[in-house]
């Protein structure tokens, strides 16, 4: 059963759509990478996938719990608020812009959610922070406020407090856009790392090389509609098609 299952979504805003029939599944332990243009689609699925948007047509499961089933009329219908409540556990989110608490240290940032949506154990809670904070190189910032910390340090903190949820899944929406090239090089490795351990992820990304070094698959999205999707190498290095190609020779331009 895939980690995640998405089938023929539809999204429009007013009178535009945006996703026109896009259709994933993410399996356990693979590293998928969506790519493209920007207003192609990207982050609105990943907005889809992660409940922070609805959508008219199509459906989503987390494994076992169903986020939203198509009727017989093509209409998305969602499950009731405790099943999705229970899909927002299967999967975790680290945004562009960090999005911590700016008046919580950074252990707190990391354990609120645990403790007060999941109500965990608070020794149990406090030990995984630890580890994750050790693990994210952040040892001795545990008891700084995010204005303190560097964007790279922002981010992994971020990174740590969705592990801390202990998620089926880590969604990444461009999660070094707001980064100068250092910094970047800091969150990115991380996130290798995580893939090496077999972590579960779907990445949008702008990051080509780090696309082609680190997913197992990429997705590339024009238009609402994933135009090609392959092996890592074989999309960016091997492009069958013409959209793709353009999209890539502008992605190398760029850098």
């Amino acid at each position: 059963m895939s980690v995640v299952s998405i089938e023929n979504i539809h999204k429009s805003f007013g009178d535009n759509e945006v996703l026109k029939g896009v259709s994933m599944h993410v399996e356990e332990g693979e590293v998928v990478a969506v790519i493209g243009a920007s207003g192609g689609g990207k982050s609105t699925l990943l907005r889809c996938s992660t409940l922070l948007e609805t959508f008219e047509r199509g459906s989503l499961r987390y494994g076992d719990v169903v986020v939203a089933e198509e009727n017989a009329s093509g209409n998305a219908v969602y499950s009731d608020k405790a099943t999705l409540a229970k899909a927002r556990e299967r999967f975790g989110l680290v945004f562009q812009n960090f999005n911590l608490f700016p008046h919580y240290t950074v252990i707190k940032n990391i354990m609120d959610a645990p403790l007060h949506v999941q109500k965990r154990d608070a020794a149990e809670v406090e030990e995984a922070a630890r580890s994750l904070i050790s693990k994210m190189g952040l040892e001795g910032k545990e008891n700084m406020v995010p204005c303190e910390l560097s964007g790279g340090q922002q981010q992994r903190v971020a990174i740590a407090r969705a592990l801390c949820m202990r998620p089926d899944v880590l969604f990444f929406d461009e999660p070094t856009s707001a980064l100068d090239p250092q910094l970047t090089q800091e969150v990115l490795k991380v996130i290798r790392q995580l893939a090496e351990e077999k972590m579960t992820m779907v990445i949008v990304t702008h990051e080509m090389l780090f696309a082609r070094d680190v997913a197992d698959r990429v997705v590339f999205i024009a238009g609402g509609r994933i135009v090609e999707e392959g092996p890592a190498s074989d999309i960016i290095d091997n492009p069958q098609h013409e959209l793709t190609r353009a999209f890539l020779s502008k992605s190398e331009a760029a850098q």
